[in-house]
């Protein structure tokens, strides 16, 4: 089954200033992926070219680290998942960035089912929440803040 997953966000910000961002995954200072309620991302040194580590059960590698332009990571688990995902910092005109991730893969074998089921919507909802994050670090206000489904919540209470 292939799959492809945008999400993208309009942020007030110079491109430098908004592929900032990307910079900080995985450290102590990350300023884009969200804190709350979600696994960490972790690597296992700073991000840049082969390094290794992911968040919860994915598993992945950079691929590719463009400073304050680009990341892609590509996956090594869990089984089933071949292909990537990546932040990437788009400039639309002088003052504002297209912020998009996409997750481009084909899955194979059991997660043909866990992905429909468990793992987009649980994706989706943590992508919403690091566009947020992206959004107040830019301007310092959400204009509309990602709202988690019924369903969201009900999977994290289960995994809980």
């Amino acid at each position: 089954m292939a799959v492809y997953n945008v999400h993208e966000r309009l942020l007030a910000a110079k491109r430098s200033e908004a592929g900032a961002l990307i910079d900080t995954l995985a450290s102590s200072d990350d300023q884009l992926w969200p804190q709350a309620g979600w696994p960490a991302m972790v690597l296992d040194r700073p991000l840049a070219t082969g390094a290794a580590g992911g968040h919860g059960p994915v598993r992945y590698t950079v691929a590719v680290h463009v400073p304050s332009l680009w990341v892609r990571f590509t996956f090594s688990g869990p089984r089933g998942f071949h292909g990537f995902h990546e932040y990437a910092a788009l400039a639309v005109d002088e003052e504002h960035t297209l912020l998009r991730h996409t997750l481009a893969m084909t899955a194979r074998g059991p997660v043909r089912l866990t992905w429909p089921l468990l793992f987009r919507p649980l994706h989706d909802a943590c992508l919403e929440d690091s566009l947020d994050r992206a959004e107040l670090a830019c301007s310092g206000e959400v204009t509309s803040a990602a709202r988690w489904s019924r369903y969201v919540r009900l999977l994290r209470a289960l995994m809980r």
